[in-house]
């Protein structure tokens, strides 16, 4: 797991905007962000998935592959997916070929980019400020990991501020 503060340079979204500033593993966990880098063969990863869909009651999963030649109106869609939003669920993403980076917004509102890769799961809470974007490589295939029936419908900022679930996480990490 490769994660440090976003530069905030003008320029395209998917170039790694890193300011050479780290952000550790703990910093992540301190705003609920979960990581797990998954072992073994990939059988062996898909069996650690099913683990913890079954310790945290997650019962819905789906693949997306996100590149220039699979998804339908690729440009507009990339520039939907990097609108700052929240979720009223969680985000669960295993990341199963390609790379890309999940920015989210820190106790001082400042953005943390976070590049996954093959065997990266991520798990992002409800209520967090983020996004997502690819990065240079233009390919990412991921699981997409639910609780109940996927709900899509992201909530922007500034609408999102008095979102239940968003004052619910500011309290979770002692920010509300």
């Amino acid at each position: 797991m490769h994660a440090y503060f976003y530069d905030n340079e003008e320029g395209d979204q998917r170039k790694p905007h890193n300011s050479g500033m780290p952000v550790s593993l703990k910093d992540l966990n301190s705003i609920g962000i979960n990581y797990m880098r998954l072992g073994g063969t990939t059988q062996d990863q898909i069996r650690q998935v099913d683990e913890l869909c079954r310790a945290q009651n997650y019962k819905n999963r789906d693949e997306i592959c996100i590149s220039p030649e699979r998804l339908e109106n690729y440009e507009e869609k990339i520039k939907t997916f990097f609108a700052e939003h929240i979720h009223e669920d969680e985000e669960v993403r295993f990341i199963l070929e390609g790379t890309g980076y999940f920015d989210v917004r820190d106790k001082q509102d400042r953005w943390v980019r976070i590049a996954v890769e093959q065997s990266d799961l991520l798990i992002i809470p409800a209520g967090i400020y983020h996004r997502f974007t690819l990065d240079e490589n233009n390919y990412i295939k991921a699981m997409r990991i639910f609780k109940e029936d996927p709900k899509w419908t992201p909530i922007n900022r500034p609408e999102a501020e008095t979102n239940k679930y968003r004052t619910e996480y500011l309290r979770s990490i002692g920010s509300a």
